[in-house]
């Protein structure tokens, strides 16, 4: 089964000062940067987003669909909960805003791996960095995405790991897996990587 992406862009970004999903990084948004990343894998890119709702979804392609999530202030695993209101049925890409550039070349590398293992309902797949730090963007199984009908909003979503079967992971060298956008100092550095990778 092909895992539905989900971008998840539902914070306040009270730090950052603006809203994530739409802060450019080297002249790109970060909600394209993520899309562009996964480009041609899911049809239909699902985007949950909170209080900027009306701007990201006033920005986002026609091919996306952006769902307001009411709760976002409760935690971000509501906002998983709210996007299996939409793509329930499916395995899912999950794609937090907070890891801006993760470059194709690992989403690929994650749905490729996720195909071999031969899509588990019962799953989770996480980069892992050559520095032994797992990362972002994660696939979780359709059937264990069932049990956050029993969490709370705020508790963490990796409480999942220990249900999952099987545990996955796939080494990756890129630092962007481990990134944190959450400051104008975060965004500064994530720029000058970008910059320097590009030469």
């Amino acid at each position: 089964m092909n895992p539905a992406l989900v971008v998840l862009a539902a914070g306040a970004s009270s730090r950052l000062g603006r809203c994530k999903a739409l802060t450019p990084l080297d002249g790109v948004t970060v909600l394209q940067r993520i899309l562009s990343a996964d480009a041609g894998h899911d049809p239909r890119p699902l985007v949950v987003a909170g209080p900027d709702f009306e701007a990201i979804s006033a920005a986002a392609p026609n091919d996306v669909d952006v769902v307001a999530h009411p709760n976002w202030a409760a935690g971000r695993t509501g906002s998983i909960a709210r996007a299996l209101l939409e793509r329930g049925d499916r395995d899912l890409l999950l794609a937090p805003v907070d890891c801006p550039a993760v470059p194709a070349s690992v989403f690929l590398a994650l749905r490729q791996a996720w195909t071999r293992a031969g899509s588990p309902p019962l799953g989770w797949l996480a980069p892992r960095h050559t520095s032994g730090r797992f990362g972002h963007p994660i696939v979780v199984g359709r059937d264990l995405l069932r049990a956050l009908a029993g969490f709370d909003p705020d508790r963490p979503l990796c409480d999942l790991r220990a249900s999952a079967e099987p545990l996955l992971s796939i080494q990756v060298d890129s630092e962007a897996v481990l990134e944190d956008l959450d400051t104008p100092q975060d965004r500064a550095r994530i720029e000058d990587r970008l910059r320097n990778e590009r030469g």
